[in-house]
């Protein structure tokens, strides 16, 4: 009895763990729209304004193909991750000066942690 106890909690846990990345991911596709009038994702993804953020995760600043980039985007050597997008988010033009990026930044950290997830799920081709 003690086995199927833990096993219906592991399970609970297991689902509500999933929702709750499903909210996660939810509440960054609704962050996304502060920034899909200069950025785009998914599969039919084009640049805009800003570059294509499909396969953020673990890209080099700059070097999204086919846009034209800062100098200073081009130097900043950041290699995009969880930790340097959200220093990164907060303040782009602190971050980064002298780039083209005129955000005035994201400073909640769950909205910031949502919207990280919303990006980190498409791969370089747009895919999920």
């Amino acid at each position: 009895m003690r086995m199927v106890r833990l096993a219906a909690a592991t399970l609970m846990a297991t689902g509500l763990a999933s929702a709750a990345a499903a909210q996660d991911l939810a509440a960054g596709e609704q962050s996304f729209r502060k920034c899909s009038p200069c950025h785009s994702v998914g599969e039919d993804a084009r640049n805009k304004i800003g570059p294509v953020l499909n396969g953020i995760d673990g890209r080099k600043s700059g070097t999204a193909p086919d846009y034209n980039y800062s100098d200073a985007n081009k130097k900043a050597d950041i290699t995009w991750n969880e930790a340097s997008f959200k220093e990164y988010i907060q303040n782009p033009m602190s971050r980064v000066p002298g780039t083209k990026m005129a955000f005035a930044g994201i400073k909640n950290d769950a909205e910031i942690a949502n919207l990280w997830a919303y990006l980190k799920q498409f791969k370089a081709d747009g895919s999920k």
